[in-house]
This record gives C-alpha cells, sequence and structure tokens, in this order.
C-alpha cells in the first residue's frame, strides 16, 4: 500500500505535505517521513507512528524549511518496522543527492540486492526501495534522469516513485500501473500523490493520472514526459477498488465508492438470501452494503459499530486484558441486532482471522444467524506487489475446500462470494478478459503481471531487463 506526496516549489511545502500525508493515512500507519530542500540543503524528519502524532507539532515543521517536499507514509511489506526503514530515504550520490519515496514491492529486490552486494554495495536498510536507489548509484550513465531510467530497467514489480533532486521533482509509475499515482497542481505548484482526496483536502486541482510506464519530470521550466518502457496492458490493482483507496478518491475515472456500491449490487444480484437486515464490517464494506441493500429492498443498519479514535492498539501482558484489543476497533450495535437475522457484507476475506472475532462478537450479541457475503471473489493466490498477504497455504480460500467449510470455520449459516465476471460487470465490463485482463487481480486468478524472480531467485519470463536493447536511454 504506502501512500506518497511530493510537492514542487511551493513556501508552505512541508505544511502541505503534512496535511496531504494525514489523508493517505490509510495506505499506512506504521511510520511517517517527510524530506525538504531550501535549494540549499535537504531536510529530513522520519518518525514511527501516525502522521497526526508526530507533524502536527510546529517545531517538527519549523525543522524542514524549502518549498520542494516529499513525503510516505509506509505499510511495510519488506523491512522490519524499524526506523532505519522509514521513508523518504536520503542519499548524496555522485550525481548529486536524492532523496525517494515508494509504493509497492519489487518482486526482484533480494536478486537484485545480493548482486549489489556482491559488487561491493552498502546497505543500510533492508527496506527494497534502497535498492533503487544503489541502482542509480552505480549506474555508468552520464546524466540523472539516465540513471534512473538505467535503474528502472531492472526492477520488477508494482510501484510508484515521488523521487527528489535539488533541481527536479519526478514522478514514476511501473510498466503495468499496478499503483497508483496522480498529478495534480496548487496554486501553480506541481504535486505528485497517490490518490485523488489528497488533492481534495488541500484545495489543489486533478490534472491527470500518470500513465503506466510512465515518468514524469517536474522541472522549473515545466513539466516533461519520458516513456521509456515498451507499451503494455495497463493492470492497475483491482485491490485499489476493492480496499486500499479512500472511497472518495477517483482511480482511471471512477469513483472508489461508487465501484463499491455496485459491488454490492452485483453481489446481491447473484445471491440472493431472505434475512431482516444488511450490515457491515465498517469500514471498507460499508459501500457494498449500501449497494447490497439497495438492490435486495432489505434495510440496512449499522449493526456494527466503529472506534475511529484507537490508534495503535495496546498489548498488555494479561490475557485477560488483551482480549478487550478485540472490542477496540469494533463492538455489536446490540439493541439494533438482538434476535434478527443479518447478512453480514465485508470487502475479502484473507485467512478468516477478523471474521471469526467480528462473527463470535455478534453472535454475544444474540443475533438469529448470520449470511456472509464478501464483495470480492476468493482470494486464492498470495500478492508481491505491495501487500502483505500471507503465504498461500494460509489463505483461507485455499485451507478450506469448499465454501461450505469455509462457512462452518468462521460460524455462519451461508457464505457468498462475488465472482470474477461480476466483479469486472461492477467495474463497467462485460466480463474479464482472459487474453487482455484489465485489472491486476492476481489474488483471484493467479494471473500475475510480473512473476516475483525473488520467489525462486531465477529467471522471470516477464524480466524487464529485456527490455534494454529496444530502449535509447
Amino acid at each position: 500500500m504506502c501512500g506518497i506526496f511530493g510537492i514542487f516549489n511551493h513556501e508552505d511545502a512541508s505544511t502541505i505535505t503534512a496535511l496531504s500525508l494525514h489523508s493517505l493515512q490509510h495506505r499506512g500507519q506504521e511510520a511517517c517521513g517527510i524530506v525538504t530542500h531550501d535549494k540549499k540543503n535537504f531536510y529530513l524528519e522520519k518518525r514511527l507512528g501516525l502522521v497526526g502524532d508526530n507533524f502536527t507539532k510546529k517545531e517538527v515543521i519549523e525543522k524542514l524549511p524549502g518549498s520542494y517536499a516529499i513525503g510516505h507514509n509506509r505499510y511495510a511489506t519488506t523491512g522490519e518496522t524499524v526506523l532505519r526503514n522509514v521513508q523518504p530515504f536520503f542519499a548524496d550520490l555522485s550525481s548529486g543527492p536524492i532523496s525517494i519515496a515508494h509504493n509497492g514491492n519489487l518482486t526482484n529486490g533480494i536478486f537484485l540486492r545480493k548482486k549489489l552486494v556482491e559488487k561491493g554495495s552498502i546497505f543500510q536498510t533492508t527496506s527494497d526501495t534502497e535498492t533503487i536507489i544503489q541502482l542509480i548509484a552505480v549506474s555508468k550513465r552520464t546524466r540523472f534522469i539516465d540513471k534512473l531510467i538505467d535503474a528502472l530497467f531492472q526492477i520488477q514489480g508494482g510501484f510508484a516513485l515521488a523521487v527528489m533532486t535539488n533541481k527536479k521533482l519526478i514522478g514514476v509509475r511501473d510498466p503495468y500501473g499496478i499503483r497508483p499515482l496522480v498529478l495534480g497542481d496548487l496554486d501553480g505548484s506541481p504535486i505528485l500523490t497517490s490518490e485523488t482526496c489528497t488533492l481534495d483536502i488541500i484545495g489543489a486541482k486533478f490534472v491527470r493520472e500518470i500513465e503506466n510506464g510512465e515518468i514524469v519530470v517536474i522541472t522549473d521550466e515545466g513539466i516533461k514526459s519520458i516513456k521509456p518502457f515498451p507499451k503494455v496492458n495497463c493492470r492497475p490493482d483491482i485491490f485499489e477498488y476493492i480496499y486500499f483507496s479512500r472511497p472518495d478518491s477517483f482511480l482511471n475515472g471512477k469513483n472508489v465508492y461508487q465501484c463499491r456500491k455496485n459491488f454490492g449490487i452485483q453481489l446481491a444480484k447473484e445471491s440472493k438470501t431472505k434475512a431482516d437486515i444488511v450490515t457491515a464490517i465498517p469500514d471498507s464494506g460499508m459501500p457494498a452494503a449500501i449497494g447490497y441493500a439497495e438492490e435486495s429492498k432489505i434495510p440496512f443498519e449499522l449493526g456494527l459499530i466503529r472506534n475511529h479514535y484507537v490508534g495503535r492498539t495496546f498489548i498488555e501482558p494479561r490475557q485477560q486484558v488483551r482480549q478487550f484489543g478485540v472490542k477496540l476497533k469494533h463492538n455489536a450495535n446490540k439493541g439494533c441486532i438482538k434476535n434478527k437475522s443479518l447478512i453480514l457484507i465485508d470487502d475479502s476475506i484473507v485467512r478468516g482471522t477478523t471474521c471469526l472475532k467480528i462473527i463470535k462478537m455478534l453472535k454475544d450479541a444474540e443475533v438469529k444467524e448470520i449470511h456472509m457475503k464478501v464483495a470480492s471473489p476468493p482470494i486464492t493466490h498470495p500478492d508481491y506487489y505491495g501487500v502483505d498477504t500471507p503465504k498461500q497455504n494460509e489463505l483461507l480460500a485455499v485451507n478450506k475446500k469448499s465454501i461450505e467449510e469455509m462457512a462452518k470455520y468462521i460460524g455462519v449459516k451461508t457464505l457468498s462470494f462475488l465472482s470474477v465476471d461480476g466483479l469486472y460487470k461492477s467495474m463497467g465490463f462485460k466480463k474479464r478478459n482472459d487474453n487482455l485482463p484489465q485489472f491486476a487481480d492476481h489474488c483471484f486468478t493467479g494471473d500475475y503481471p510480473v512473476i516475483p524472480i525473488d520467489k525462486t531467485l531465477g529467471e522471470s519470463k516477464h524480466n524487464q531487463l529485456s527490455f534494454l536493447s529496444n530502449v535509447n536511454i
């Protein structure tokens, strides 16, 4: 997941970056950081925890002068949660200083890291993002932008980058467009951000989405677009629509909230069940539940209440106290659901551990029966592009041999999933195009845009290194 932001030539760059990271907090809660540049020096502040706990203090913002800035919210998939792994990263290279913020995951990061270390590179972190910096550092190209392109042709996976030098702000989106990146404008100052909701918060204008495989170079002279990669079919991650993005964001011209509502409408068409009320696991299941209720004519109620002020859950040594943590985030609305048959909507099921806790909570509130509906297909394959999903044999849909076994395990009367074609219908397509898939839907289909080299430390049939012979950098 991760959230990235960059702004070029604005007098309140650090303040705007902090506000923008607030709006991207849903993309990563483990850590946050901001790097600024005042045309002379770079300034870096990185913290573990939430943006609101770290970048609301005046004394912190005052440590970040300058009119150029990039920021990052971290959701860790590679590297442990320690301060040295918090982005943006900064390095002094032979071509000049560089700072980089990365959303996504490199599927050949371990492979490349091993090769770099063998050649003498010294790594300071365990994050795959540092591999990009190291590749830029060892490039034999002369201009910085050529060094960056050289590095990009060696990495694989899903990535969106915000890169800042002493003269440039650069945005990069991977060849398949798996991870999102948007170009905006605030009173003449160009902006790079993961989602359009950020632009709304700071009063900026949406310009356009960065295209798949595109590099946008922002300087005092203007904005230049470079497209060095051979053109391939854009395949944005379908989970951006299902779960990752904020519902008020737009992706590829589609409103995320409406997409999620459509998932619920289609789910109701595919899975008809009689019940007293429709409810949802907040917050990401809410739009789909509203859509399901609208289509099924069954009333929607807030059967579960979410506490939005939890922050980081505390850990106590005694089991009795630890159990309270289950209800810190959600609690059953007993007055609404007691003796009722429920249709419970969630956006997805991974391991099923959250479902177990929620369903036990509902049963303790004396519901009559629970019919669970999931507004996406069963997850049968892990993700390698920036989502911390478990090994394949830990996925509930793989662990259990049938829908009935899954339903019995989580403790519901019936369990239904949205079909793959139903997912695509909800997005405005007739069905999934197996020959030219419209999205990265590998978690449901096993059809990976880029095969992970790190899985075998071998060569990939999608190895982007093979593109080099076709490109004049």
